[in-house]
């Protein structure tokens, strides 16, 4: 299977980092073919500028956009690792998803009617946030990230979602913790 990871954390010693190079040996592992793609290592623009809008509507992308794309077509399982910062995603991913994510790539309408274009590949989210899971549920975050994400961006672009994982108290993890966070992730891609 070919397995595309979108990463956006600017630490390379993360949590998150630890938690993409866990995914990264366990698919290896399964003689699945893997492709990282780091945002901030590569200094990905995340700015969606007016060239870029008017770009869009007529078909035409950046480069580097176009070069994501690819990597997005050649896919067949797009995971996302990323932390949840101010309740969403971080600066440099959002704009991954506003410019890659573009009308006529990952969406488009038919006759009014939204149609997404990533469809018959897999989606797999994991976020680390501080707060706990029951801080979250109390407060309706749980389903308020669920839902400007998953169906927002994910579902909307045709992706199917495999899972969407929130790793809780991620601030100040403990050693166990990091144990059950790379047993859980990998549960997720049976080889």
């Amino acid at each position: 299977m070919k397995h595309l990871i979108i990463y956006a954390h600017p630490n390379p010693n993360s949590l998150n980092s630890h938690l993409k190079n866990v995914l990264v040996q366990h698919l290896e592992a399964g003689n699945h073919e893997v492709v990282v793609r780091d945002l901030y290592l590569l200094g990905f623009n995340p700015v969606l500028s007016l060239e870029d809008m008017a770009g869009q509507r007529n078909g035409i992308v950046a480069d580097d956009v176009k070069q994501e794309q690819e990597f997005i077509r050649w896919a067949d399982c797009i995971t996302f690792i990323h932390p949840i910062w101010w309740t969403g995603l971080p600066a440099i991913m959002k704009g991954f998803i506003d410019r890659v994510f573009s009308y006529g790539f990952a969406y488009r309408y038919d006759n009014g009617i939204q149609k997404g274009l990533l469809t018959g590949k897999q989606a797999v989210i994991i976020n680390t946030h501080g707060k706990s899971k029951a801080e979250y549920e109390a407060i309706g975050m749980d389903k308020a990230l669920l839902l400007t994400s998953d169906k927002g961006i994910y579902s909307y672009s045709g992706l199917e979602i495999v899972q969407h994982s929130f790793l809780d108290k991620a601030d100040r993890p403990m050693p166990e913790n990091l144990d059950n966070w790379a047993t859980q992730i990998k549960s997720i891609f049976i080889n």
